[in-house]
């Protein structure tokens, strides 16, 4: 479904020419479905932001190095992706006490990686469930996993992926083969060890 008002390309135009009101519109049409896939990929509400809002700095500051037949979704899932794929090293490496854990003499603290929960969902076993299959996603190698979300959550096509990823469509195809593969592996797994 393409959007209405003036198309990506025709924004980013205006704004390669000067026109720095262009990037409003951009972002209207861009924020809400870039901080979904941030938030899929940190799971994290402020890092999602930040990541967004980073990802509109770095197009405003190098719109004037894009071609002019760029495809600027998959820039700004690339750009995106990347920025998602470095905060989560950083996180890894650097891991957090909750502000809600305890000293030595109450409960004991906990190393987490400032995640947050997701909205709650309208029913308790679909959080659970929710839940597992994003574990399940987690575990996968990050070519995968990115792969897996912007076929399923994003809804890009094989050759906009293949943009984003830099493989080509029928690399695409085996990403996602090898994906539900692992994915349903890890699924297994996981209800084994629940029985």
């Amino acid at each position: 479904m393409k959007p209405n008002g003036p198309r990506d390309l025709d924004l980013l135009h205006a704004l390669q020419r000067g026109d720095d009101a262009a990037i409003n519109p951009l972002i209207d049409r861009w924020e809400a479905r870039l901080f979904a896939f941030a938030w899929r990929s940190t799971h994290n509400t402020a890092d999602a932001q930040d990541l967004v809002a980073e990802t509109f700095a770095r197009l405003y500051q190098q719109c004037s190095r894009l071609r002019a037949d760029s495809n600027l979704s998959a820039w700004l899932y690339t750009t995106l992706a990347n920025l998602c794929r470095n905060r989560n090293r950083w996180r890894h490496r650097h891991p957090t006490v909750s502000m809600d854990a305890v000293g030595p003499e109450g409960s004991p603290l906990v190393a987490t990686s400032a995640s947050e929960t997701p909205p709650i969902p309208e029913s308790v076993e679909h959080k659970e469930s929710a839940a597992v299959v994003a574990a399940a996603l987690d575990q996968l190698p990050e070519d995968l996993r990115l792969t897996v979300m912007l076929y399923y959550f994003e809804k890009l096509s094989y050759r906009e992926i293949g943009q984003v990823t830099g493989c080509s469509e029928r690399g695409v195809e085996t990403r996602l083969y090898r994906a539900r593969r692992q994915l349903r592996e890890n699924l297994i797994t996981h209800a084994s060890l629940e029985n």
